[in-house]
Formats: C-alpha cells, sequence, structure tokens
C-alpha cells in the first residue's frame, strides 16, 4: 500500500523494555505480554512502514520519570531518535540540561493520570524548559486544557498537545476544552499529534466519529502545525491496535498526499529539530 512507504516520522511512541530496564517494584501498572516493545522490536516496524525518524515519549505507564530506557534508546538511536522526558516538577536545570544534552527535546505532562492540579506549581520546571529550548509534551482529555490554560498563558512554552486532546466525543465539537485546543491552532501557539483516535471514540476502526475532530484541527492548527503519531506499542490499550491499520485511517483522514506530506514528514521534521544536520 502507497501510504506505508510515504516518508514519514512518528511523531508519538514508546520503548519498553523491563529485561534490560526492569519496573521499580511499586509501579502501579506494568505493562506485559505485547505492551512489551524494546528497541530492536521498533527498528522492523520503523522499517516494513517508511518511518525514518521518531520521537519517543517516556511512558508513566511502567516507568514514571525512570528515564534509563529512553536514554538508552536515544544513544542507540544513530541519529534517528529524539525523545520526551517524564521528570519530577523540582527537576535541578543541570539535570534537564544533561537529558537535552542527551536527545531530549520535550518534557511530558500527563494530566490524564495525574490530573490537573498536580501541574498548577509547574511554573519554574516550565522556565527551566523555556530557557533550554525544551518544548512542553502535554496529554489532556475532556476540558482539562482549560484549566491548565492560564498555567500556559504565563510561562508560554513551546508546546505539543497529544492525541487530538482527547476529546469528550459525546460532548461534540464545541465543548470548551476541544474549543481551547483550536483557539491554540489558530493562534499559532502550538502543534497537535493528530493520533490516538481509539482513545476518544465510540466506535471500532476506522473510527469514523472522531475525523470531524482531525478535520477540525487541521483546519485550526493547518497541516503545518499538524503531525501524525503512532501510539505504538498503545499501552492500555482496550482493544487491539496495529501500525499499519493506523497508518491506513491517517490516508482516510487526510486524503490529499500534499497534505499527508506536510503531516507525516515535512512538519515534524521542522518542528522536532530532524532537519538540522
Amino acid at each position: 500500500m502507497a501510504v506505508f512507504s510515504e516518508p514519514k516520522i512518528d511523531s508519538h511512541c514508546h520503548i519498553v523494555d523491563p529485561a534490560r530496564f526492569p519496573f521499580a517494584p511499586d509501579t502501579p501498572y506494568r505493562p506485559s505480554g505485547q505492551e512489551i516493545a524494546p528497541l530492536d522490536q521498533f527498528w522492523p516496524v520503523m522499517e516494513t512502514y517508511g518511518v525514518t525518524q521518531a520521537l519517543l515519549v517516556g511512558p508513566n505507564s511502567g516507568y514514571g520519570t525512570d528515564n534509563r530506557c529512553l536514554l538508552d534508546a536515544l544513544a542507540r538511536g544513530g541519529g534517528r531518535l529524539k525523545g520526551v522526558a517524564v521528570v519530577p516538577l523540582d527537576t535541578p536545570f543541570d539535570r534537564l540540561d544533561a537529558l537535552s544534552k542527551a536527545g531530549v527535546v520535550g518534557i511530558a505532562f500527563n494530566a490524564t493520570m495525574h490530573g490537573t492540579d498536580y501541574y498548577l506549581k509547574a511554573g519554574d520546571l516550565l522556565a527551566k524548559m523555556t530557557e533550554l529550548d525544551l518544548f512542553l509534551n502535554l496529554q489532556v482529555e475532556g476540558d482539562q486544557l482549560v484549566a491548565l490554560m492560564p498555567l500556559i498563558d504565563r510561562h508560554a512554552p513551546r508546546l505539543f498537545v497529544d492525541h487530538c486532546g482527547r476529546p469528550i466525543r459525546e460532548n461534540g465539537l464545541s465543548q470548551p476544552g476541544f474549543q481551547a485546543l483550536l483557539a491554540l491552532g489558530r493562534e499559532g501557539h502550538a502543534a497537535v499529534k493528530l493520533s490516538g483516535y481509539q482513545k476518544f471514540s465510540r466506535l471500532p476502526w476506522p473510527h469514523e466519529d472522531a475525523w470531524d475532530y482531525a478535520h477540525a484541527l487541521l483546519d485550526a492548527f493547518s497541516p503545518e502545525a499538524c503531525l501524525w503519531a503512532s501510539d505504538w506499542p498503545y499501552l492500555r490499550a482496550t482493544a487491539r491496535v496495529d501500525y499499519g491499520p493506523m497508518l491506513e485511517l491517517a490516508r482516510r483522514v487526510m486524503p490529499d498526499p500534499q497534505v499527508r506530506r506536510a503531516v507525516f514528514h515535512d512538519t515534524p521534521a521542522r518542528l522536532l529539530g530532524f532537519d538540522q544536520p
């Protein structure tokens, strides 16, 4: 299928390798089975589906603020990988600087797991991130973005929003959280990942009830601020998800090859720095 061979950058995936980097004894969620995803298994996925580079996001599931597995993958990535780390809110500047030098380009805030109140005092961390040009990789759902907008407005970090903002499907396009996300796009203040449809769709693949959200995001952000992502290996998925069908879904949502070229490759190459020598 042609969409498989189109050049692309996967802007959200995870490496999970407990054989080499065991989970802590008190880890509340321990990925298992097909959620186990060592780097050596991701390389053939990339080769099969035309993925030239990838953004590895440190998973809260399994590892939390333990970034050893992520940093090992970046060190072995041959320049094809960049990372998003999960860190404590009181992380000192020198530790963030070391992460940056190791290939980390962003820091993840996951309000879907920790809630919004957890991040309301993260101003000092955001200031350090801005100084180091680390972007904020934000995962929210429903109207959580509304609660975090004062923090975002006050500290103005570079912002990437995961998984279409994870709207509540039943609340429609007018729900406050999604409207806040669209406003960020129209104002040019963020980028958004067109991914994670299965996280908010109420229908099986190809998740047609999520397409209007993706189209609204493409209109508000333009393809120059939209990125495609697989979310491989689909941690905590409630039904089986596969890489190939997710690419076919992207083709259906974005039938124009020029739009796909931007979202698959050109936009993430520019925004993530993969176009730099």
